[in-house]
């Protein structure tokens, strides 16, 4: 059976996510096909450094996706196996995984009205095996770190923070991903910033970055530049097995140049996601995401909740929509209703919150190219189910 492309299905109208890809993404894309180091080269180096700079972090190690890097992170930070890590319950699995990829158990918090963890539901999840906890800043919104950071130091556990939503989310004016132990970034098509796929850790931590940069390539203490640069290419050590988890030289050179515009890129998302509330803020039983005017939100999703007084389901919206050529999807399934993970909660009312704010949650379709007529013809299919 051939794969087709879903997004560009013929009958929609507005697509859930198109990635902006520019002419000089592409030149600088088929550029990097002209080197002879297709990997570890000049463009991964130059990635990293820009985005070290742009988070204003000491250091950053870019790998092939954010689960490498939460992956990748875990182990810098000694997670093993008896140990628990406390993620929220609403957050992709890719946070489970992680944590059980290293052998730790996953241990899930509530989240509050804004989405983000709970710092009293992670106060209420803590034990003497806690070892660290993942805050993920979701949608673009960044958590309450000065909570977060409060119970990681009184408790002397570390904290990997999940900014794959948040390529340009601050929080009291310092980028994500370096207030904690280290930040883990996605590049994936969906995302403000893409390389297609890949990720990113953050950290200020130099000993932290290097474990990482070698865990990511099999946990060679060389790398392929050092390697030729003097003595036996083929010498190195290995102190610890790692993955390969690298980031190759085209995907870099997509990155540099989509780096180069992000202000853009966000601020065109700010512009979309403040005409949608514009237009929505009458619409009765639809509880639009506050608008943060101190750019401190990156608007990587748009999220309504569809209420009771709405007088339809979330789900029946969804389909109505869908029916109409109109693209929407829910971030996420709470992890506690997985088969994988539900052996991991033993009360369903500790992450009630979770539940709850699941049945009503719907990201509309926003991006930087999203026109007001696309956005127009979702506000008015809003409005007109309403009346049916």
């Amino acid at each position: 059976m051939t794969a087709s492309d879903v997004f560009s299905k013929k009958g929609t109208k507005v697509s859930a996510y198109e990635p902006w890809i520019s002419d000089d993404d592409k030149k600088l894309v088929l550029q990097s096909l002209n080197q002879t180091m297709l990997t570890l080269g000049p463009n991964l180096e130059k990635f990293e450094k820009m985005f070290a700079k742009y988070t204003k972090t000491k250091d950053a190690v870019a790998v092939s996706n954010c689960t490498a890097a939460l992956h990748l992170s875990l182990m810098a930070l000694g997670i093993k196996k008896g140990d628990e890590v406390i993620i929220p319950d609403l957050t992709f699995i890719a946070d489970a995984n992680a944590v059980l990829a290293v052998g730790a158990r996953p241990v899930m918090a509530d989240i509050d009205d804004n989405f983000a963890i709970s710092a009293r539901s992670v106060k209420k999840k803590l034990s003497k095996n806690t070892k660290a906890i993942i805050p993920v800043h979701i949608y673009g919104e960044s958590c309450n770190m000065d909570e977060i950071l409060n119970i990681a130091k009184s408790n002397d556990i570390k904290v990997v923070e999940d900014c794959a939503h948040a390529v340009g989310t601050f929080y009291k004016r310092k980028h994500v991903g370096g207030f904690g132990d280290t930040g883990c970034f996605s590049f994936y098509p969906t995302k403000n910033l893409t390389t297609a796929e890949g990720g990113m850790v953050t950290t200020n931590f130099p000993e932290i970055a290097e474990k990482v940069r070698q865990l990511r390539s099999h946990g060679m203490t060389r790398s392929l530049s050092d390697r030729y640069k003097r003595g036996y290419p083929w010498v190195f050590d290995v102190k610890e097995p790692g993955y390969n988890y690298r980031l190759d030289e085209i995907r870099c050179a997509l990155g540099i140049s989509q780096l180069s515009r992000i202000s853009k890129i966000n601020e065109l998302r700010k512009n979309a996601a403040k005409y949608y509330n514009k237009m929505l803020k009458n619409v009765r039983g639809i509880i639009s995401p506050k608008i943060v005017n101190d750019g401190s939100h990156s608007y990587h999703l748009y999220t309504i909740r569809v209420t009771k007084s709405y007088g339809k389901t979330r789900n029946q919206l969804f389909e109505f929509l869908r029916d109409n050529g109109i693209r929407t999807t829910v971030y996420w399934l709470p992890i506690h209703k997985f088969t994988a993970y539900k052996k991991f909660i033993k009360n369903p009312d500790d992450v009630k919150n979770s539940a709850r704010i699941y049945e009503e949650i719907l990201a509309l379709p926003l991006y930087p190219t999203i026109s007001r007529k696309q956005q127009d013809v979702v506000i008015d299919h809003i409005k007109q189910f309403q009346k049916k």
